[in-house]
């Protein structure tokens, strides 16, 4: 996965993270897609996301991973 620095991250627009209203789960590339979907699935299954929530991330993540 590419290193996503502090200054990257604040730049990057809300349109790039699976929950753009808390600026959570960045995807500004493919890697970071794949890690977002695994997050979000640790995050369901402890209980901490709902599935509403996971669903979202997943499809935005989905969208990511299949442009080329």
């Amino acid at each position: 996965m590419s290193d996503l620095s502090t200054k990257r991250r604040k730049i990057l627009p809300k349109s790039d993270f699976g929950e753009p209203g808390s600026r959570k789960y960045p995807m500004p590339d493919k890697s970071h897609a794949r890690n977002a979907k695994a997050r979000a699935s640790q995050e369901y299954n402890a209980g901490k996301l709902s599935a509403s929530a996971k669903a979202k991330i997943d499809a935005k993540a989905d969208k990511k991973l299949k442009k080329k």
